[in-house]
């Protein structure tokens, strides 16, 4: 079994500036720049045999040519009282959603079953550990909320394998696919 999600990875400028707000929250194990991305499709732990089929189904999804996103605002997710995950929004993208639909796409075909909900891009910044004062993370979300980057071209996206550490996910590009 080989745990797979597609992306799209953020040029290093973009990763820089991110990196420059990463800071000042107590409980924060912010991404390092290998690690930002922007998901389009989890598809989880999948059989070798099946991982291949994907690959060969993804092809079909890289159409449309390039486009340009841009990412937006910050915000969290969390069950219940407590705040997990900070990130970076992405602006609404027709486009993106279509990638994303896509990729989903691949997977049914390759005999892949991905859980349904709403597609909402973002790019993950930080884990929280479960001790992260709630008023330090709702102080540090208003002071980055203005987060706006230049175009970001997507012409590309990659097939990706992640393997969970003790130092957290280590993810390695497996195939790489032009639009």
């Amino acid at each position: 079994m080989i745990r797979l999600f597609t992306a799209l990875t953020v040029p290093d400028d973009v990763a820089e500036t991110l990196a420059r707000r990463q800071t000042g929250l107590p409980g924060a194990r912010w991404r390092t720049a290998d690690q930002l991305h922007i998901t389009l499709t989890f598809y989880g732990a999948v059989e070798e045999r099946l991982a291949d089929d994907l690959a060969v189904e993804l092809e079909r999804a890289a159409t449309g040519g390039p486009f340009d996103i841009a990412l937006a605002g910050v915000g969290a997710f969390g069950d219940g009282h407590r705040t997990q995950t900070l990130w970076a929004g992405v602006e609404p993208s027709e486009r993106l959603s279509v990638l994303a639909g896509r990729c989903r796409s691949a997977a049914e075909r390759a005999g892949i079953v991905v859980e349904r909900r709403d597609y909402r891009p973002h790019l993950t910044l930080a884990y929280l550990k479960p001790h992260a004062n709630p008023d330090r993370i709702g102080a540090w979300m208003a002071g980055h909320n203005l987060l706006h980057s230049p175009p970001i071209r997507v012409d590309r996206f990659g097939l990706y394998s992640s393997v969970l550490t003790h130092d957290g996910s280590h993810y390695e590009l497996e195939q790489e696919y032009r639009l």
